[in-house]
């Protein structure tokens, strides 16, 4: 049975979201616990010249219910919104992406499939398909983000694994 573009995204956006609002409540239990500001965790970088957590935390939506909503345009382009200050912020914001990919049909994403989609950022372009956008750049740009994410707080300390990274794992029912 061939894979569908509405299988190769949405379940894999849904199974990561939720692994990265579970590294979330650790990283929030971890500050309470160790009397650690949460804004110091929340606005961790790994280094220097890269975003902090709540930038990566906000792009994983982004760079999923994001670029799935972004289909309906056949344009996405960056989010320069700022990213939630707050643990409860950013756990709302998974939630809402979440929410938002729940609402998305395997008719509806099969749609697509063929269509023209672009990335714009100013001046700059780039054309795709609607699946090779979301298979060459979203997907490795939200697992950029998540993994970023998961990295920060095990440098910070927080007490997580890579069965926390993989979340819920889709097992033969």
């Amino acid at each position: 049975m061939p894979f569908s573009l509405y299988d190769i995204t949405v379940p894999a956006f849904q199974q990561q979201l939720g692994a990265v609002a579970g590294l979330l409540d650790k990283a929030e239990a971890h500050c309470a616990a160790h009397s650690i500001p949460p804004g110091e965790i929340v606005n961790a970088r790994l280094i220097e010249d890269m975003f902090p957590l709540n930038y990566q935390v906000k792009s994983t939506v982004v760079h999923s219910a994001g670029a799935l909503q972004a289909l309906a345009r056949g344009v996405f382009s960056p989010d320069f919104t700022p990213p939630p200050e707050t643990f409860a912020a950013l756990k709302q914001k998974i939630a809402d992406g979440l929410k938002a990919l729940d609402a998305f049909t395997p008719a509806e994403i099969n749609a697509y499939e063929g269509r023209d989609m672009r990335f714009e950022f100013k001046e700059f372009k780039l054309p795709f398909t609607a699946e090779n956008f979301l298979t060459s750049f979203s997907l490795p740009n939200f697992y950029f983000h998540a993994t970023t994410a998961y990295d920060i707080l095990r440098q910070k300390g927080v007490h997580v694994g890579k069965l926390d990274f993989m979340g819920q794992l889709r097992l033969k029912s």
